[in-house]
């Protein structure tokens, strides 16, 4: 067989095991199946002020057993012989691989390997976001990394390494270098019974600017994350029922002030369990329901006059929709309750929500609406909880089959348990990506950021302007 033969049969191997996910709802894995230049979004956000990301990974059913809270899409009450494969454009137009411009792969045995590299360059206004010390600087970037998923019928691992380093050209301070191994993997018990499980391993960095990064930092926090979860996913017709367990373990290092001075960052070491679980109902094609669960328990160090110690849960019931292709999403409504052991923080709770819609117009255009409340800790001089309502509107529009222009803003409330202090954090997101064949990519994009708080040693504001080109096989 020609070289040329084989690269075919690896692709319409790939795709046929591709159409067989799809038709289970394993569109929404925890490992981006994309372009390699959806990375670029997580390298222009490093230094994001919110408690709730300005961007969310797309999770769809069976993948939202781990992640109760994110739109599980509607069940397919069609039988699974009959399913038609899922056309570009009936997916959101940032997740869409246009023939063509999808990526080649090397194929092994049965393992399919992914490999990229991004590099770029970004320009900050505001480098320590600071309300006094505005230094702007020019940093570059540069992010390799490797996909391998295997092409097996039944059962699946999912698996990606990357890596992605800053180097800024005036402030070396704030130069940093993130690296991570993730992986998901599935175990068909029947066709309507699976074990799903990911992992991952990854030295991160908390940027200075950040919600939780130490007052008068000027350079980013390390830590190290461990985390793995395991669930169970049972379908029973119309109904789907989803348990599971996860862990993740916090192990920070320390981090430098302006006076030079180190700021040791040990207190928010510690462990988050959790037991989480879900429900999904189809009363029809267009129509479910669904109701979800976590439970948690956070043993955080904390300091020895101050303990970050917690449990809580949070429960949301809501309906599922889909108009067709028109109107999508999720709306759902419940409580939330964080005590936390620090009587002067005490407990938080209260009615909760959360709500992901998505417009499409026409199949060019992706409109899409998030709210959400949640409830978490922070820690700044001293450590507090934190209670965070987020709205955010955007758009996907695209213009050509290899160009795609995207628009978000985002407002966000932080309220303060534990000192006075409430915050209003405002965002916007503009970029366009250019695929210029299967091989390569440029984008670029404009994030503002304005945090105005009550305390005015957190308030700054700050533009980032970035250009990243990405070479993927």
């Amino acid at each position: 067989m020609n070289r040329a033969s084989r690269r075919g049969k690896a692709v319409d191997d790939d795709s046929k095991v591709k159409r067989r996910a799809n038709s289970l709802g394993r569109r929404g894995l925890g490992i981006a199946t994309g372009s390699a230049t959806a990375i670029v979004v997580a390298l222009a956000s490093s230094a994001s002020a919110q408690v709730i990301p300005s961007t969310t990974d797309i999770v769809a059913a069976p993948w939202n057993a781990q992640k109760v809270f994110e739109p599980s899409g509607l069940l397919d009450l069609t039988p699974i012989d009959s399913r038609d494969e899922v056309q570009p454009e009936d997916v959101p137009v940032k997740q869409r691989q246009q023939p063509g411009y999808e990526p080649v792969g090397i194929r092994y045995g049965s393992w399919m390997f992914n490999p990229s590299l991004i590099s770029g360059t970004l320009y900050d206004s505001n480098v320590f976001s600071s309300n006094t010390d505005k230094r702007s600087d020019i940093a570059a970037i540069i992010s390799p990394s490797l996909r391998a998923h295997t092409l097996w019928e039944r059962h699946g691992i999912d698996i990606k390494l990357d890596a992605a380093s800053t180097i800024y050209r005036d402030n070396s301070s704030l130069d940093q270098t993130n690296a991570s191994l993730k992986g998901n993997a599935w175990y068909d018990i029947s066709h309507d019974l699976a074990v799903l499980t990911n992992f991952q391993i990854s030295h991160l960095n908390e940027g200075v600017g950040t919600l939780s990064s130490p007052t008068n930092a000027i350079s980013p926090t390390p830590y190290d994350l461990y985390s793995g979860d395991v669930s169970v996913r049972k379908e029973f017709n119309r109904l789907a029922a989803s348990v599971g367990v996860s862990v993740a373990s916090y192990d920070y290092g320390s981090t430098r002030a302006q006076d030079g001075s180190i700021i040791n960052q040990d207190g928010r070491d510690g462990q988050i369990y959790t037991l989480h679980g879900r429900l999904d109902y189809a009363f029809s094609p267009l129509l479910g329901w669904f109701a979800g669960v976590e439970g948690n328990q956070r043993s955080i160090r904390g300091t020895p006059t101050q303990s970050l110690d917690s449990q809580g849960y949070r429960a949301l019931s809501g309906v599922t929709f889909g108009m067709t292709n028109l109107v999508t999403g999720e709306v759902g409504a419940g409580y939330a309750q964080q005590d936390f052991s620090d009587p002067s923080i005490g407990v938080i709770e209260g009615p909760a929500y959360r709500a992901r819609l998505m417009w499409r117009p026409t199949k060019l255009l992706d409109v899409h609406f998030n709210a959400e409340q949640i409830v978490t800790e922070t820690s700044v001089t001293s450590s507090s909880g934190v209670q965070a309502n987020a709205l955010q509107l955007g758009a996907d529009y695209e213009l050509r089959r290899n160009v795609i222009l995207s628009v978000m803003g985002t407002y966000e409330v932080d309220k303060f348990f534990g000192q006075d202090r409430r915050d209003v954090v405002t965002t916007t997101d503009a970029r366009v990506k250019y695929l210029l064949n299967r091989f390569a990519a440029i984008s670029v994009y404009h994030r503002y950021s304005d945090r105005n708080s009550d305390v005015s040693t957190f308030s700054y504001d700050k533009h980032q302007v970035g250009i990243n080109v990405t070479a993927q096989f």
